[in-house]
C-alpha cells in the first residue's frame, strides 16, 4: 500500500496531461517557458536545495588539461567535478554535493544493476558570443525527469532546485565550455536506484548525479546527411512500454541494430513500428518531414506522442519555431513506409531529418528498406527547414538573439 500511495503522491505533482503514459497528441507535454513553484505538500518526498550544496573542489595539481576542442569525441573527455545527492526512504533527501569527479560508491546489490531502474537527461551549455553561459529550456528537462521519476518510481523533488544544483555545477566547470560555437558543454543529469536488495521493487534508496563532458559534433562525419537502415523485424518501442521515457533500459538493446545498421552501410536506425510500418524515430531522434502535401501546400510532418515516441526538447521547439514562422502547415501524425515511398515516387518529399540535444539537427540522405533504397533530397533544397531551425536554434544557443529559451546561468 506504501508503494501504491507514493504513486498517486507522483502522479499529483505532474501536471494532468503528463499522467500517462498515453499522452495525446498536440496536447502533451506543453509546459511554459519557467518551471512553476512547488509547495511543501506537492512534494511527498522532500527536496534537496541548491543553496544547501556542499562543495569539495579538486586539488589544483589533479585538475585535467583541457582537451583540443577539434578533437573532442562524444561522450569521452568529463570534467573535473560532478554533482550527486542521496535519497532514503527513512531520512529523505540528504545533502547535495559537488565534489571531484570519482566512481560511483553503490553496493552490488543495487536494483539499478539488477533491474535498470534508471533515467537520465540530456542537456547542454554554451557559450555565447557576449561570453556568457546559457542553458536551454531547462524546465523542459526538468519535467521530463520528473515524469520519468513516476514511471521508475523514484522520489520527486523541486525541479526548482535542481536547476539551481545545476547551474552551480556548470559555474565551476565553466572554462570546461569550448570558445566555440560548434561545441558546448554536455551535461547529464542521471537518476539511478540504489537500495542494496535484490527483489523486483520499489527501491527505498536513490542516487541524483549530473556529468559532464565538452563535446563536438555529435558524428564523426560531421553534419552531413546520414542514411538509415530501416528493417520492421526491429522495435524500439511498444504501446504501454516505456518508449516515451529517458530510462537506460531503452537504449541498452539498440546497441545491436546500430551494429547491424552499420554493418550494412548504413549510419542510423530508423525505428518502425506495427504492421503498417510506421516510421517513430531515427537513431535516438525525433524524426520530421517535409512535403509538398496534396493541396499544394509545403508542410511539416512529424509522428505523435502516442506513448511510442519520446518527448524531445528539441522536438518541442523545432515545432514551436515552425508555428511561430507560419511557413508551413503543421501536423503531428502517424506516417508509414507506404506513404514515405509514395510521397517518393511523386517527388513530394522534399526533407527528412532528425532533431535532438546531442546533434540537435540531422539530414536524412537515404534509406534501406526491405531490399530498396529510397533516396531522400534533403540536401538538394534551395533553403531547407532543417538549416533554418538549426541557425535559429544555433543562435539561441550562442546568444547571438535574445531568447527565453536562452536561460542565463550567471
Amino acid at each position: 500500500m506504501a508503494s501504491l500511495g507514493r504513486t498517486f503522491r507522483l502522479l499529483r505533482l505532474l501536471p494532468a496531461e503528463l499522467q500517462t503514459s498515453h499522452v495525446k497528441p498536440a496536447v502533451a507535454f506543453r509546459v511554459s517557458s519557467s518551471t512553476r513553484n512547488f509547495s511543501t505538500e506537492e512534494l511527498p518526498d522532500g527536496t534537496f536545495k541548491a543553496s544547501d550544496v556542499e562543495v569539495t573542489l579538486t586539488a589544483p595539481h589533479k585538475l585535467q588539461a583541457k582537451p583540443d576542442v577539434g578533437n573532442l569525441i562524444f561522450g569521452r573527455t568529463f570534467t573535473d567535478h560532478m554533482f550527486t545527492v542521496e535519497w532514503d526512504k527513512q531520512a529523505q533527501w540528504g545533502k547535495p554535493q559537488i565534489k571531484p569527479m570519482g566512481n560511483l560508491p553503490i553496493h552490488p546489490a543495487a536494483k539499478v544493476l539488477h533491474y535498470a531502474i534508471e533515467l537520465f537527461e540530456g542537456m547542454k551549455a554554451y557559450r555565447g558570443v557576449d561570453g556568457r553561459i546559457r542553458l536551454f529550456r531547462p524546465d523542459l528537462n526538468m519535467q521530463r525527469i520528473l515524469r520519468g521519476a513516476k514511471r521508475a518510481m523514484l522520489p520527486t523533488f523541486d525541479p526548482n532546485e535542481f536547476i539551481g544544483c545545476i547551474k552551480k555545477l556548470v559555474k565551476i566547470e565553466q572554462e570546461w565550455i569550448p570558445h566555440s560555437e560548434t561545441s558546448s558543454l554536455y551535461i547529464r543529469p542521471t537518476y539511478i536506484g540504489t537500495d542494496p536488495s535484490l527483489g523486483v521493487a520499489l527501491s527505498n534508496n536513490a542516487m541524483l548525479y549530473i556529468i559532464l563532458c565538452p563535446v563536438g559534433p555529435y558524428f564523426a562525419t560531421g553534419f552531413k546527411p546520414v542514411s538509415l537502415y530501416a528493417d520492421p523485424k526491429y522495435v524500439r518501442a511498444w504501446p504501454g512500454g516505456c518508449g516515451d521515457q529517458k530510462l537506460g533500459s531503452n537504449y541498452g538493446p539498440t546497441v545491436f541494430v546500430q551494429k547491424t545498421a552499420e554493418a550494412r552501410g548504413q549510419q542510423q536506425v530508423l525505428w518502425l513500428y506495427g504492421e503498417d510500418h510506421q516510421l517513430t524515430e531515427v537513431g535516438t531522434m525525433n524524426i520530421f518531414f517535409v512535403v509538398r502535401n496534396a493541396n499544394g501546400e509545403k508542410e511539416l510532418i512529424t509522428p505523435p506522442l502516442n506513448g511510442l515516441i519520446l518527448p524531445g526538447v528539441t522536438r518541442f521547439s523545432v515545432l514551436d519555431l515552425c508555428r511561430e514562422w507560419k511557413e508551413l502547415k503543421i501536423t503531428e501524425r502517424t506516417i508509414t513506409m507506404a506513404e514515405v515511398q509514395q510521397l517518393t515516387k511523386e517527388n513530394r518529399l522534399l526533407e527528412m531529418f532528425g532533431a535532438g540535444t546531442a546533434c540537435i539537427v540531422c539530414p536524412v540522405c537515404s534509406i534501406s528498406y526491405l531490399g530498396e533504397k529510397i533516396d531522400i533530397p534533403t540536401a538538394e533544397q534551395e533553403n531547407p527547414v532543417y538549416m533554418k531551425v538549426l541557425n535559429t536554434l544555433s543562435n539561441i544557443f550562442y546568444g547571438k538573439i535574445n531568447h527565453p529559451w536562452g536561460v542565463l546561468v550567471d
